[in-house]
């Protein structure tokens, strides 16, 4: 759908001719500028309240999250090159754990962070799949169909092109894994730097890519890159996986049993030699998405419960000594707590400790490559190297859109609205920002430091200009659509719920929609929105001048 919005000097002029319409007043949402619309909190704690949206609002940018740990990354590298190097390795390999008496339970820091914090990683991505899977854009086969076949040819194409450099190289033919997959988290967080000016179809398409590839790495790494299992440790795990599948068919909801039984899920996989990981996204896929709450009856049960509440409030007393209100207050509390799912419950709140702590941890533990002493001309010139390099910054990008453009021409699947192929090109570069996946299958496809540094070498500087080249083909598309006054808005009703990476975009188009100033464009948005299942993308054509506006009108037939 195409809307026409009138610039501010045009406004002002249809204004005068009695034309415009008065501006909508926007929906009452938190933000870090209005923490308070409703102004419900005492005038004390107002300023705590603003900190704590502009936390909020942080902590949900995929941009600043690419930037946290960006600057891992790059503080790992400039630590490993210096005179601290030494006990900066040290640190990471110092074994921490649970000693009572003569028994022990120990771990390396780095092991820590490798095999415990990134299951929880694993854990969100899981949530995020099956997010995807049961109300994304996984739900609908031949809408996925494109993205799906793109994640299989962006894994391939780098198999291939790391094969032509090691497949004769009994030592390194093994590390084929490591240039097959995207950082969802980096990939995003460049996209996002653009704005609206980028169809939201280009963000649906690497996302559902990057899920794809997430789901194909996990079973790389349970399959391929895994120690001999035990068969013992195998079963025991299969009987806790049984556990939570019937914890889930029984209705149970809350998070804390199934956080607890996890544990020992991931302890089973991590004795059985699967890597330990894979623990997180089985525990993800037992977790309900459901709620507990008839949501239609909580809807007339809430209303009767703010009504007592009103009726027992004594404005004169204080509330400590008013039973009845403060009984039907935390009953109400208590139930609309339980109406978010515990799958969206829990994939909020791990969101800003996985992507500003978890992942950034990882960085700085494992992107500590070091040049001192070492021949540098080697590590660019090894087989491994190039290997990893071209595949991640060639073979992603060859991959995706020769599978894409077979998809499209084959009829299995369209191009998504607004979307053009410079759009994929730009999207399918950005498919090379390996990162974290590639660095932690990396460390698991090769026994050897070298090696292992020769692979993080070719992951970071294809990551890196992947990143920039991406980011600069969509940027052209972008500039041209803000000569045209185009942008691209993804509105959602207020009832749909958005994933945490997803609220970002949803402000912005929440900005552009209502700034037109048109009350019965922002009606016409939410019929639109009703009529597609609450979430579709606009085009937002802004209008200059009357000549503009004219043309608008006698062309498209829409109210400028």
């Amino acid at each position: 759908m195409t809307e026409h919005c009138a610039s501010p000097a045009h406004k002002e002029a249809s204004s005068a001719e009695g034309v415009a319409h008065d501006a909508p007043a926007a929906p009452e949402h938190p933000s870090a500028q209005n923490p308070d619309p409703g102004r419900i909190y005492i005038s004390e704690v107002q300023r705590h309240q603003a900190r704590y949206r502009k936390l909020i609002q942080f902590t949900s940018s995929s941009t600043k999250a690419a930037g946290a740990m960006l600057l891992a990354a790059i503080a790992a590298l400039v630590v490993a090159n210096s005179p601290v190097s030494d006990a900066f390795s040290h640190f990471w390999h110092t074994d921490i754990g649970f000693v009572f008496g003569q028994t022990q339970a120990t771990m390396p820091l780095s092991h820590v962070i490798n095999d415990v914090l990134m299951a929880v990683f694993f854990l969100l991505v899981g949530l995020e799949i099956k997010y995807e899977m049961t109300v994304g854009e996984l739900t609908n086969i031949r809408q996925a169909a494109l993205p799906i076949i793109a994640a299989c040819g962006g894994v391939l194409a780098p198999i291939v092109i790391y094969s032509i450099f090691n497949a004769t190289n009994p030592e390194t033919s093994h590390g084929w894994g490591v240039p097959t997959a995207t950082d969802i988290a980096f990939a995003l967080g460049i996209m996002a730097l653009l704005g609206n000016r980028v169809p939201n179809g280009v963000r649906v398409f690497l996302s559902t890519l990057a899920v794809a590839d997430d789901i194909i790495a996990i079973l790389v790494i349970a399959i391929f890159y895994g120690q001999s299992p035990s068969l013992m440790w195998l079963a025991i795990a299969a009987a806790i996986l049984v556990v939570l599948v019937l914890m889930n068919r029984a209705h149970v909801y809350a998070l804390t049993p199934y956080m607890l039984v996890g544990c020992l899920l991931w302890f089973a996989v991590f004795m059985s030699g699967v890597h330990s990981t894979i623990a997180g996204v089985l525990l993800a896929f037992t977790i309900p998405t459901g709620s507990r709450v008839d949501l239609q009856k909580f809807m007339t049960w809430s209303g009767d419960r703010v009504r007592e509440a009103r009726a027992a409030y004594v404005e004169t007393e204080p509330v400590t000594l008013q039973k009845d209100y403060m009984f039907t207050v935390t009953r109400l509390s208590s139930v609309a707590r339980q109406v978010v799912p515990p799958a969206t419950r829990l994939e909020h709140m791990l969101y800003p400790w996985v992507y500003f702590a978890v992942l950034p941890l990882f960085a700085l533990t494992n992107a500590d490559v070091s040049f001192l002493g070492g021949d540098v001309l080697a590590m660019v010139s090894s087989p491994v190297f190039f290997g990893v390099f071209f595949g991640l910054l060639l073979g992603k990008p060859i991959g995706i859109l020769l599978f894409s453009f077979l998809t499209v021409n084959l009829k299995i699947a369209n191009l998504p609205d607004h979307v053009n192929w410079i759009h994929m090109l730009g999207a399918g570069i950005l498919g090379g920002v390996g990162f974290t996946m590639a660095i932690f299958v990396a460390n698991l496809a090769f026994p050897e430091a070298v090696l292992i540094a020769d692979a993080k070498i070719g992951i970071l500087s294809a990551s890196l200009l992947a990143g920039v080249i991406g980011f600069l083909f969509l940027f052209m598309q972008a500039k041209a659509a803000e000569r045209q006054g185009i942008s691209y808005v993804s509105a959602s009703l207020d009832e749909v719920v958005r994933q945490t990476a997803g609220e970002e975009a949803a402000d912005m188009a929440d900005d552009v929609v209502l700034g037109c100033g048109d009350e019965d464009l922002v009606d016409d948005v939410r019929e639109v929105l009703e009529a597609e299942g609450g979430v579709a993308e606009f085009v937002v054509h802004e209008i200059r001048d009357e000549a503009e506006a004219e043309e608008a009108e006698d062309v498209t037939g829409t109210r400028p």
